[in-house]
Formats: structure tokens, sequence, C-alpha cells
């Protein structure tokens, strides 16, 4: 006979599989591990588009679809996905459309007359900040803000946003959605100093340090020659990879220049977004460089496999705003690193405590290149860079310890027992 729940949780989430957004792949694996602990989840997202910016085949035709899971439910809305390209008021309208959507079904999400024990919402998009707190209120229950990159910050850093007035609203609904959480989830000590600056101190301490995790089962070192190198007529030289979402926050023209006085050498550059036609426009004439599409999610220990070396970078001034979940990744998958990142902030501090790879500080091309030449010159560094990564990941950020750290602060905040989630 099946046990009742030790608790029912509502979470709110931009993206969860099947989508291929990264946050969506985090909240895929934290539901995945709190469900272990008999807790009742119950998901509101948006309908599958990340990968092409646009509702995909076999998803359209409603605002709304629901489906039962065994461990819960999941509410699937419109999220008004614009383009790439489109403007930043069309862009902040589905943002704003698809949370108000959002909050009305977690409204309705495991029951209205069911009691929820507490409510869970992430960041990016920052106004589900306020849709979780609204749905927290009217079902009372504590909300759980879990912030994945501090926004206004890089999209400021970034020149995404320039406008002094939409600046000026979303640092203020940055302040006030913080201030309505009973904890603030962040992954880094770098993140947390930065909201924490924003608080009044009497708040400062609910903000709290999670990193995110990964599941080094499914992400394991596997042979470099894979099939994904055979499909982007790639043989067994050097690959050097990005995979990731192709913004402007990610330094990628750096790659571009590695691959102009690296010949010898392929570069990929993995995934889609707003700036990848530059990008493509920038390698007219190099012949060592593919950008390959978005792949589904099982083969993503294959995607990283094909590389012998994966670069994270970010420019200067976003190391202390964001923690790729991409690195973790890597790590398990028994890969080197070379990130090109602000030196004083949680990727740097993974490398050295990891010695899963090297970092150099952001946007400087020479010093970038130097790194990669170094792995590339030397492969027996490189593997035994990627050896270090596999057994730090597997000890450091697993699965497991991470979810108890979910687990126990989830108790903190509804008053139940730690010991209720293990023993039922």
């Amino acid at each position: 006979m099946k046990t009742a729940p030790t608790m029912r949780l509502v979470v709110l989430c931009p993206h969860f599989a099947p989508d291929t957004a990264p946050t969506g792949d985090v909240m895929t694996q934290i539901v995945a591990e709190l469900v272990k602990f008999n807790i009742e989840v119950h998901v509101v997202t948006a309908l599958p588009w990340y990968r092409n910016h646009e509702i995909e085949s076999g998803w359209t035709g409603r605002l709304i679809r629901r489906e039962r899971t065994p461990w819960g439910s999941i509410t699937h809305v419109h999220p008004f996905p614009g383009k790439n390209k489109q403007g930043l008021l069309r862009r902040a309208f589905g943002f704003i459309a698809f949370s108000m959507l959002a909050g009305i079904s977690a409204l309705f999400a495991g029951g209205i007359h069911r009691r929820v024990h507490a409510v869970f919402a992430m960041s990016p998009p920052l106004t589900l900040g306020l849709t979780g707190w609204c749905a927290s209120v009217i079902r009372r229950a504590p909300l759980i803000f879990n912030i994945q990159d501090v926004f206004p910050d890089a999209a400021v850093a970034t020149g995404a946003i320039t406008n002094p007035v939409v600046i000026a609203f979303a640092k203020k609904l940055e302040t006030v959605s913080y201030h309505r959480a009973r904890k603030v989830v962040v992954l880094s000590q770098d993140l947390q100093r930065n909201v924490q600056a924003k608080m009044k101190i009497a708040a400062r301490n609910r903000v709290v340090v999670i990193p995110n995790f990964v599941d080094a089962d499914a992400i394991r070192p596997l042979d470099r020659m894979t099939a994904y190198r055979k499909e982007l007529s790639i043989g067994a030289e050097p690959v050097v990879m990005y995979a990731g979402n192709v913004g402007f926050s990610q330094s990628l023209e750096l790659l571009i220049e590695a691959a102009r006085q690296m010949p010898h050498v392929t570069f990929v550059i993995n995934g889609g977004g707003s700036a990848k036609d530059a990008l493509q426009v920038q390698a007219i004439g190099l012949s060592n460089i593919r950008f390959g599409q978005y792949q589904p999610h099982q083969r993503l220990p294959e995607v990283l496999a094909s590389a012998d070396i994966h670069v994270v970078p970010l420019h200067a001034g976003l190391g202390a705003v964001s923690v790729p979940s991409k690195t973790y990744s890597i790590l398990a998958a028994g890969r080197a690193i070379v990130a090109a990142i602000d030196l004083d902030t949680e990727v740097p501090r993974i490398l050295a405590d990891s010695g899963g790879g090297l970092c150099v500080a952001p946007d400087d091309a020479p010093a970038f290149i130097g790194a990669l030449t170094r792995l590339v010159d030397d492969p027996a560094v490189a593997q035994s860079m990627g050896k270090s990564g596999r057994e730090w990941a597997e000890s450091h950020v697993s699965a497991e310890a991470v979810a108890k750290m979910y687990v126990e602060l989830l108790s903190m905040v509804t008053n139940r027992l730690v010991a209720s989630f293990l023993h039922g």
C-alpha cells in the first residue's frame, strides 16, 4: 500500500523535461531526487519551447496541458515565446504573460483544497518570484525562491538592458521578490553576497547556498570517438567544445580567435541562442569550426565525451552573478575545462579544488589560447585533469548530497522534522 506523502510541494519553473533548457535539467533533477523522500510534487512549467524558441511539435493547440505522474503532476502552460531577435518589450510581455498563467495554474496544482506545505519558485524569469509569492499566500505556504542567475545584473553587464527605467523597475522587482521569500537559495557564496547586499540586514540570513548537482551515474566518462563526432565530420584530431546557450553572456568570440590560431584543432560550438548567427558570420572561412544543434538530453554524455577539452567562458563581471551548471556536467564526463571567467568567483574555486582544469581572466584571448594550447599539446595532462574532475564531482556534487540539503531546508521552513522524510 502506498504511504501518505511526507510533504506536498508546488514548483514553479520556466522549463522542465522534456524541454532542453539547462535550468529545466536542473529542476528536473531536483524533483527526481526530492520524490525519493516521499515528497509529492506538483510542477507548473512552460510547454517545451527552448530548442527553437517556439512551441515544439505535438504540444501546440492548447494554453494549458496537465498530466498526472507517479509522484504528483505536471502542468505545462503557454510560454508566449519570442524569437531571440525580437525586442525587449516583446520578450518581457512573454515572461509576464507566462508568469500570470503559471500563477493561476499554481493555485490548482495538486488540488485547490489540498494543503500545500511549500511553494518553490525558480528565477529567471524574475517575475516568477512574485508569482510564487502570490501562490504561497493564497495556498498558505512558505515560499522558497531559487536563483540560478542574478537578474538584472547579468543583463545590464552584457548590455542586453540599457533603459534606466527598465533597470530601475527590474531592481525593485528583484528586491521585493527576495523579501517576500521565506528562504532564497543561491548557487555560490558570490551570489549569496550579491543578493544579501540588496536586502535589509535583518533578512539577510534568509539567503542560503545550495549548489546544483550532477547525475554522475547518467553522465560519465565515455570513449572520445563517438557517433556525434561522425555526424559533425570530425575525425581523431583534438576537439575543443563549448556546449550550452549561445548568448551574449558567453565570450564565444574567444573560440573563433582560437580556431584561427590553432588550425590543427577542431572547435565545436554546440547549442543555440541569440549570438549564434553573429558567431557563424565571424567563423566564415574557418574550416576547423563546427556549429552543432541542441541534442536530446539522453545524448548529453555522448556530446560531452566527443570533446577532449571543454570551455566555460563568461564576460568580465558575470562570474559573480552566474554559476554555469555545465561545469558540473563536464567534470562528471571526465573532461578537462578551460574557463575564462572572473578569477575570484565560484568556477575558478571549483577548478582549483577539483584539479579539473585551468582558469584564465575573462576576455583575455592570448591567455585563453595559451591555456588551450598547453592542454592540447599535452593530452596526458588533460586526461589527468578529467579524471580528477570526475572524482571531485562524484564526492562533492552528487545528487544525493544536494537533495538532502533541500530536504533539510524544506523541513526547516515547514517545521516538519527531517526524520519524517528519512523514515516516512
